[in-house]
């Protein structure tokens, strides 16, 4: 039989509609969450996408604060919980606590503190993200979990770690962008009457959730082939954010020289960068956010292809005068080149400009919105948006994992669940809670 082409090889591998057919990599293995926000609750939702048991705990009745904090909280459609029905859960919940069981816990009532032990010594993993040394207050920090389980591996996640000058703070995504340094480089050009600019996505939340799950999962390696032991794990939020600053800190260390904002451009490629079209995508649309012109980025930074786009927007004296790419690249001269681009493009769309650099073999990427990524077949074909039929809130548009795996490919079982969902299984089953105390439990509120 004939090797398939690669793409084909690939299709037939990698497809999400056979995923769950496949086994689980981390099947086998208990997470208990104790998460909030963004930052704890990713790390979680990734171990659970690989097929970690994940037990989300969270406070009764009304849950975590993220379940309150987005817009388009509509109890019909996601319910907060059962004590509470007239209230929603929030858009912004989605995405960071997928394939999560859910149950109630009052961290602060001496009945939680005795349960959490319980389950701790049935649990591989622990993730919470509370303020440095909350949970050690509380009697349930590593020190008190390794002592019922010794093989628990316990990952905190903050903002600043748990010890240094600043471990006090409390922390949020922008507030991590701000201290790490990304938003020093981030935003327009001073002298094109910029300022820093804030990521409109949690982007230190979801990368540091990954980045802990990555430690998680080395540290499940060590404890399973080597020390048989588990471990205590620290991941500081901004500590993350300034690991992604790639050269800024040693361009500091090297030559004192303080990297600065440029904008849509690259400051070692050009063309490489994002220019404003003249007209919109949609002229016939009532829609107002769809009235904005496109964007598009044009990369040409080789002599060869800068040569061709010259030619495409008819500016071939260009060539000449920056012929060399390091004429190109300095900043006055970015400026010349970028101003030119954007004259040829004004009276044209994104997609008009992408198709006469297609034709040229030109590369480009129209600037996509929310519709754009979720309507392109690209995505849709592999996963990465899809129509979700949820067993709780049926159809669901949602993003699917964002890697793949031929033999043991992550999943989206549910998107979520409403608060306490899984009290009477999960206590039940692991810790051999009758309904009777169940019904005592929840009546006082510890639960």
């Amino acid at each position: 039989m004939a090797t398939p082409d690669f793409e084909t090889y690939c299709q037939g591998l990698f497809d999400h509609k056979t995923a769950s057919g496949k086994p689980e990599v981390l099947k086998g293995y208990r997470v208990l969450s104790c998460t909030q926000y963004i930052l704890g609750p990713s790390c979680a939702a990734y171990l659970a996408e690989l097929g970690a048991e994940v037990i989300k705990i969270e406070t009764p009745r009304r849950g975590e604060p993220m379940r309150h904090t987005t817009p388009f909280n509509e109890p019909l459609l996601f319910p907060l919980s059962r004590w509470v029905p007239e209230a929603g859960t929030g858009l912004g919940f989605f995405g960071a606590n997928t394939n999560e069981e859910f149950i109630t816990l009052d961290f602060h009532r001496p009945e939680a503190r005795q349960a959490m032990l319980e389950l701790a010594a049935k649990t591989d993993v622990f993730v919470q993200n509370f303020r440095p040394g909350t949970f050690d207050r509380w009697g349930m920090g590593y020190q008190h979990l390794s002592k019922v389980n010794p093989r628990i591996i316990y990952q905190w996640l903050g903002g600043f770690g748990g010890w240094g000058p600043g471990r006090v703070r409390a922390s949020y995504d922008i507030l991590g962008q701000a201290m790490g340094g990304a938003f020093g480089i981030t935003g327009e050009a001073a002298d094109r009457g910029g300022t820093p600019s804030k990521h409109t996505i949690w982007l230190a939340d979801y990368w540091g959730g990954m980045m802990a799950a990555v430690t998680v999962l080395a540290a499940l390696y060590y404890r399973d082939t080597v020390s048989g032991k588990g471990t205590f794990i620290e991941y500081s939020q901004v500590h993350g954010v300034q690991r992604m600053l790639e050269y800024s800190l040693p361009l500091y260390g090297r030559y004192g020289v303080r990297r600065e904002r440029w904008g849509n451009w690259d400051t070692e490629l050009c063309p490489h960068g994002i220019i404003q079209c003249g007209k919109s995508s949609y002229p016939d649309s009532k829609n107002p956010q769809e009235a904005e012109v496109g964007y598009i980025l044009i990369t040409a930074h080789t002599d060869e292809d800068f040569k061709k786009l010259t030619d495409v927007i008819g500016r071939k004296d260009l060539a000449t005068t920056y012929a060399k790419h390091d004429d190109r690249v300095k900043a006055e001269n970015q400026g010349v080149l970028y101003e030119a681009l954007e004259a040829w493009a004004k009276d044209k769309t994104k997609e008009d400009v992408a198709t006469i650099l297609d034709k040229a073999g030109l590369n480009n990427q129209p600037v996509w919105n929310a519709k754009e990524v979720a309507e392109n077949p690209h995505w849709k074909m592999r996963g990465a948006v899809q129509w979700y039929d949820d067993p709780i809130y049926g159809d669901l548009h949602h993003q699917g994992p964002a890697f793949m795996m031929s033999d043991t490919p992550p999943r989206l079982k549910w998107a979520l669940k409403p608060v306490g969902a899984d009290n009477e299984r999960v206590y039940g089953r692991l810790l051999g809670w009758s309904k009777a105390k169940l019904a005592k439990m929840e009546e006082a509120e510890v639960i």
